[in-house]
């Protein structure tokens, strides 16, 4: 089901809770690595979209974590955009997420300082940069092909088969089908 503009609704039956819980305690393992980031960590699960989503909604800011192949995909109102290790979420730059959809364990961290805000914003634009490297070229099905390519250069070919057509379609400005089109090639 959508909600009308491409954006699969949530719910609890298409729902992987072993993927992500909002737990704001410290983690004894991670703490050196973390301080050293000036962050500290927040494990969300995908059971908890609605609360993440209320996060983004009151500019709560995250960092997707840097020391993770994790990310997210985040919805908005005509596009997606993707927020890999080390971008901040939320803020001015996702007033307006719909929905969003994890890659990989998510993970996100408060960042502590000012320091650690102003890397993770680097980051995001960076991952917004590279993007739209695959955006400017002006074949719908290369631009399907590089960010499925990329995906699973960054990722996983499972991880990557997991996500839905639609997610990669709003990241690249393609139809769905397109997407679909060049994983069945792929297939081949």
């Amino acid at each position: 089901m959508s909600l009308g503009n491409g954006t699969p609704r949530v719910n609890e039956n298409n729902i992987d809770s072993s993927k992500f819980k909002i737990d704001e305690t410290r983690h004894s393992g991670w703490g050196n690595s973390l301080q050293r980031l000036n962050v500290s960590p927040v494990i969300l699960e995908l059971d908890n979209i609605p609360q993440l989503l209320a996060k983004l909604e009151a500019q709560e800011l995250l960092i997707v974590n840097p020391r993770r192949k994790n990310g997210l995909i985040i919805y908005k109102k005509y596009h997606a955009e993707f927020a890999g290790p080390g971008a901040i979420v939320g803020g001015q730059f996702d007033l307006g997420a719909t929905n969003v959809l994890a890659v990989g364990n998510v993970s996100l961290v408060y960042p502590q300082n000012s320091q650690a805000k102003k890397q993770a914003y680097k980051m995001r634009r960076q991952w917004v940069r590279l993007t739209k490297q695959i955006i400017d070229n002006p074949q719908p099905t290369e631009r399907a092909q590089v960010i499925l390519n990329q995906f699973e250069h960054w990722f996983d070919i499972e991880t990557v088969a997991d996500l839905p057509d639609e997610a990669f379609a709003l990241l690249v400005g393609v139809l769905p089908q397109t997407i679909r089109k060049v994983r069945n090639i792929e297939l081949l």
